[in-house]
């Protein structure tokens, strides 16, 4: 393949992408709001994500195009960073379509971030792509809204896929870096009631299936997921094992409302059940490499 471009490319996400694809590309670009500079091969191109300067004329002639720009949703739900949330997700994706576009050859296929989070709160029902149920609050319509604005915009040269990603565990970003530290600590037993489900996927899986997208042409909806969701308070019990430790002390919901109102952040990021399976990605054939969480535990930690 000859050239990928990786908007909102320097974070976790896109390190775990630069690390898979480094070598499979002839051309790599990422897009960022630093300095435009080339490291190691790879060129970083300015962009402030919202309005062209230049940076859209790197899309011409690109085999694949990856978006993964947005502002974290780990911080407080104000009413500045509610906005800042959402309109970091749709501005972005309404100049892409815009430069898309714009192209005499525009990028042959373009993947772009979504959420699993768009599901519902569920403690028993696996929500796949067909029979998924989306909710109702800021979180899921924020999902919503952004995959409309992905989609609404017709590009007929360009493929579109939109990623509705889980918890990715790594070894240097992700979630897992902050659980380890509670679980070593002490603060490793179950959050909240225990009982809501967490989807994830090891970070080489993440990699691996966006590959696998790419290579297959895979469009529309995709869970990026691992195959079996797990109780939160299995979750922890896993991760105490594999750092040695027998015992966690349980974080109450009432706890984890005033800690997460300490470090400026939200509890339903541990509070709310995912229960979301990867049934686009089985049924054609991709395998994961880490498809349990004691593999995954057993390789990261």
């Amino acid at each position: 393949m000859k050239k990928l471009i990786i908007a909102a490319g320097t974070g976790f996400l896109g390190q775990s992408l630069l690390t898979h694809f480094k070598d499979k590309f002839e051309e790599i670009v990422v897009l960022t709001r630093g300095k435009s500079k080339e490291i190691d091969g790879i060129r970083y191109v300015n962009w402030n994500a919202k309005t062209f300067s230049g940076w859209e004329k790197e899309l011409e002639n690109a085999t694949v195009l990856i978006n993964l720009a947005g502002k974290s949703v780990d911080c407080r739900y104000t009413k500045e960073n509610k906005k800042e949330i959402l309109l970091s997700r749709i501005e972005s994706t309404k100049v892409l379509n815009k430069a898309v576009l714009q192209c005499a050859n525009p990028p042959k296929h373009w993947l772009n971030s979504s959420t699993s989070t768009i599901y519902r709160f569920s403690l028993d029902k696996e929500m796949d792509e067909v029979d998924g149920e989306i909710g109702n609050d800021f979180s899921m319509n924020v999902a919503q809204s952004w995959e409309k604005a992905f989609f609404k915009t017709e590009t007929p040269n360009t493929l579109k896929t939109a990623l509705r990603t889980s918890i990715v565990l790594g070894k240097n970003g992700g979630a897992l870096l902050p659980l380890k530290t509670l679980a070593k600590i002490g603060f490793g037993g179950k959050q909240g009631k225990g009982n809501q489900m967490i989807s994830w996927i090891h970070e080489a899986d993440f990699a691996r299936a966006i590959a696998f997208l790419i290579e297959k042409e895979i469009t529309g909806v995709v869970n990026i997921v691992s195959p079996k969701p797990i109780e939160n308070k299995n979750f922890m019990s896993l991760l105490r094992k594999a750092i040695g430790r027998s015992f966690g002390i349980p974080i109450s919901e009432t706890v984890l409302k005033f800690g997460s109102a300490i470090i400026r952040t939200e509890p339903e990021l541990v509070l709310k059940s995912r229960n979301v399976i990867p049934k686009r990605l089985h049924e054609n054939g991709f395998q994961f490499e880490f498809d349990t969480l004691e593999k995954t535990l057993k390789d990261l930690i």
